[in-house]
């Protein structure tokens, strides 16, 4: 009753129009939606300065084994003004419908790269206080949206299985980048009931909104490497870029 209650203020206070060019009953039309530059070259994910097949560590930063994150692939300047409105309006005006363009972003990037299918597809996780707040996970909405349609017909399955253990400070709120680090550090594990063994051996492609540092999805892979992953690709929308 409470999310009804606050979809009818929203769409009140916000009516649907397309954040690029005003187009009613669309959150992002199909010819703005076109006009969004994807990229098509991608960064190592940990020294941030090497160009990579589909976002994979770079030589240097593979042979210092400190990485858990095999790749990080991003789909678009955080830059562009149309996805700044997206996500602002996404994350903190709570406008879960725009999970489906946003994923079509994602979907659109990944058939890009020639990195291998995921066998799972699991979200970063919110602290139970902000998932409240917020009223969904939006990694895990871009997660499912992202798993029914990557591969159709066949749907990839979503394991909501991490948890945050502490109620950190939002990343976007840490300005300084050793305080990013030290932010997301250790702040991950699996849920309570979660067999551990249900990823060993398999590809999981980890899923957010925006990455900076990418402190957080290395976090969530060193778990779920931990537990037996074989491969961890993290897909995000975004990329701020912030001096180390």
């Amino acid at each position: 009753m409470v999310r009804k209650l606050k979809k009818i203020i929203l769409d009140t206070l916000f009516p649907i129009s397309c954040l690029g060019c005003g187009k009613n009953g669309f959150w992002l039309c199909g010819e703005c939606l076109q006009k969004i530059p994807f990229r098509r070259e991608q960064i190592c994910p940990a020294c941030e300065k090497e160009v990579t097949p589909s976002g994979l560590l770079c030589g240097s930063c593979r042979c210092q084994r400190k990485f858990q994150l095999d790749a990080l692939v991003s789909a678009v300047s955080y830059e562009n003004e149309i996805i700044k409105k997206m996500v602002h309006n996404f994350k903190y005006r709570f406008v879960s419908p725009l999970s489906v363009p946003l994923a079509k972003i994602l979907i659109k990037t990944l058939l890009l790269q020639d990195s291998p299918l995921p066998q799972m597809i699991v979200p970063v996780p919110l602290h139970p206080r902000r998932l409240r707040w917020r009223g969904f996970n939006q990694a895990l909405l871009l997660a499912e949206n992202i798993a029914q349609n990557l591969t159709p017909p066949s749907k990839i399955p979503v394991l909501d299985i991490l948890e945050r253990k502490k109620f950190n400070k939002p990343q976007m709120e840490v300005k300084n980048y050793q305080q990013r680090l030290e932010n997301a550090r250790n702040i991950f594990t699996f849920q309570p009931d979660v067999e551990q063994n249900i990823i060993e051996g398999k590809i999981v492609y980890l899923i957010d909104d925006i990455a900076t540092t990418g402190a957080t999805l290395e976090e969530c892979a060193k778990v779920l490497k931990g537990a037996g992953a074989k491969k961890v690709f993290a897909c995000v929308i975004a990329r701020q870029t912030l001096k180390k």
